[in-house]
């Protein structure tokens, strides 16, 4: 009957050191060579049934200790190869398993270490937020990703591309349309015409998991049902940018000085989603327009023949030198809180808004599917602005498939009130505005109901005589 064969050499060598045996005397008591003890130790040989049953009556040792595996180890550090900053460092999970097996004790301290590192990393973080607050320039990063680094440089400059903006101006200035003619049919129009590109829209089961494809052999740009057709035309307009402003999205990309190629290409298409809009709202007609509407955004959404969320996302660029509007930042979450867009028309105000308290009203959106609700709120130095939030609907779901719901969140500061068709829900209210931070490591606050963590800023209140009404009180 043929013998089941275990390599456990790492383990045999832990037992024999743990009990201060020689390679001699163990092979000795196990009735075995030296030698080949020490090719089992070095795993060139495997442990049989008799040997095991030996170790276990000599020296006591449990067999499962013997045939255990260390999966656990290896999963947590597979965890930790998975890190962007050690990418590529192991081609495989064989080598994990190794680590594991030999060196457990080893294995364990790595991820010791490399929880501690992560968890440092998000504190230093914190206090990189708290000092750009008060006015210091920080060099503090953590290990990035592409579209880290693409979100950061674009959350941080004002969203205006003076390139692009005059030149998807001249671009809808020559398409020559008429009041009342449709820019979607045009701008298919100009893609047959001048490159030879249909545009076609196909049904849900020709395009499951796409919302555009553009197939250079056939020259067709595939668009699928599910978008609304706002959406459909952001996208034809995107094409048209790509192809009509290429030059000009070049050099606001060189400009922005992307490390990277995955992140030059991100940005590119960032830079394109941002030219689509200008070219669906031109620059002067749309500040004009908001102008006149005191920056209503339904009615903008209407006059223009877009989405609400294409009309709030274009009232954050409206920063031409000389042809300003209000400076209107944004910011879109979902359920769960993840931020998916960030901008402003002077950079998103990290520092002085943070956009990460419970108490906005971004939050309060979900319960009140598609109504706008406005809140004038205060940070706790007394800056104040007014917010305006509201759900978005993404692509059409089918019967058995969960709606995409996201809200957005338009902001100004509060001194822009009066200029503003939402400071009238502000003003008629007459209520105190709400007290919110930046985000609840970073804010100092004391009685907050809806703190959910505690300021790294100051040393918990652990009085077992006292509780606040806050689980996290602070001195």
């Amino acid at each position: 009957m043929a013998e089941n064969k275990i390599f456990a050499g790492p383990r045999v060598r832990r037992i024999r050191n743990g009990l201060g045996l020689t390679q001699t005397a163990m092979a000795e008591a196990l009735d075995i060579s030296p030698s080949y003890l020490n090719l089992i130790e070095r795993n060139q040989r495997p442990l049989t049934v008799q040997l095991l049953l030996k170790l276990s009556a000599v020296y006591k040792v449990d067999l499962d200790e013997l045939q255990g595996e260390a999966g656990g180890s290896a999963g947590q550090l597979r965890e930790v190869f998975a890190d962007p900053l050690l990418a590529g460092e192991v081609p495989g999970d064989q080598e994990l398993f190794e680590v594991a097996e030999a060196a457990p004790n080893a294995a364990n301290g790595i991820i010791k270490l490399y929880r501690a590192y992560r968890e440092q990393a998000a504190r230093l973080s914190d206090l990189a937020e708290l000092l750009a607050r008060e006015g210091h320039e920080t060099s503090l990063s953590g290990t990035r990703l592409p579209i880290d680094e693409v979100r950061e440089k674009l959350e941080r400059r004002p969203n205006f591309y003076a390139r692009i903006e005059d030149a998807a101006e001249a671009f809808h200035a020559g398409l020559g349309l008429s009041a009342g003619d449709d820019l979607a049919v045009a701008l298919k129009s100009w893609l047959r015409s001048q490159h030879g590109i249909v545009v076609r829209t196909l049904p849900i089961h020709a395009m499951p998991n796409l919302r555009r494809r553009y197939d250079r052999h056939s020259m067709r740009l595939f668009l699928s049902e599910r978008l609304t057709q706002f959406d459909q035309l952001r996208e034809v307009a995107m094409e048209a940018s790509l192809l009509g402003l290429a030059d000009e999205i070049l050099a606001e990309l060189e400009a922005l000085g992307f490390s990277t190629g995955e992140a030059k290409r991100l940005g590119r298409f960032e830079l394109a989603r941002y030219a689509a809009h200008a070219l669906m709202m031109p620059y002067g007609a749309y500040l004009a327009a908001a102008q006149r509407a005191r920056y209503d955004i339904d009615i903008l959404r209407s006059r223009f023949n877009v989405s609400y969320e294409q009309a709030a996302n274009r009232l954050t660029m409206l920063q031409r030198p000389g042809a300003q509007g209000i400076a209107f930042f944004m910011l879109e979450i979902d359920h769960a809180g993840n931020r998916f867009r960030k901008a402003g028309a002077q950079g998103f105000p990290q520092a002085k808004f943070g956009g990460g308290c419970p108490k906005l009203n971004v939050h309060a959106a979900f319960s009140q599917a598609g109504q706008v609700l406005v809140d004038s709120v205060e940070m706790p130095d007394g800056a104040g602005f007014l917010t305006v939030s509201r759900t978005l609907d993404g692509p059409q779901a089918g019967f058995n498939e969960r709606v995409r719901r996201t809200a957005l969140l338009i902001g100004c500061d509060i001194g822009f009130r009066d200029e503003v068709v939402y400071g009238q829900a502000v003003t008629a209210a007459g209520l105190p505005p709400v007290g919110i931070g930046t985000i609840c490591r970073l804010c100092e606050r004391q009685g907050c109901l809806a703190r959910a963590e505690p300021p790294v800023t100051r040393p918990l209140g652990l009085d077992e005589m006292v509780t606040g009404l806050s689980a996290f009180d602070f001195q």
